[in-house]
């Protein structure tokens, strides 16, 4: 299933996926890829300067996770082009979501502004059988 969400012409789209492969349920250990795409519909230049992440985990709460760019990069997005990634996240009830922000800096102005990532669910395989 597919998430996206568009602010100020940069949509950001989700494709969360469980990773039965590296999860461990007897040990809690739920690990989920997913991947992102960030999509500059916009009349300018963009630069992925920092991302911010909200985890939920049901039963553990909300863990905040702060950071530079994305995957160690800053990447500049053109108008009308994209920027792809995948990465992962763990959870110990193997429920959960995550939504957040990236801080983006418009090339043109230098201003910077936020562009929100939607919120995504996470549920593995096996507590969904």
């Amino acid at each position: 299933m597919m998430f996206s969400k568009m602010t100020s012409n940069i949509k950001v789209s989700v494709i969360p996926e469980y990773d039965s492969k590296n999860s461990y349920p007897s040990e809690n250990r739920y690990v989920f890829k997913y991947n992102i795409t960030i999509e500059n519909d916009g009349s300018f230049p963009i630069k992925i300067l920092k991302r911010k992440w909200l985890i939920f985990d049901v039963g553990f709460g909300y863990t905040e996770i702060i950071g530079d760019g994305v995957i160690g990069l800053t990447p500049e997005i053109p108008t009308n082009e994209n920027f792809a990634y995948f990465s992962n996240v763990m959870l110990r009830s193997g429920v959960g979501n995550m939504s957040g922000k990236y801080l983006v800096k418009n090339m043109e102005t230098q201003e910077n502004f936020e562009i929100d990532i939607p919120k995504f669910n996470l549920l593995s395989e096996v507590l969904s059988n």
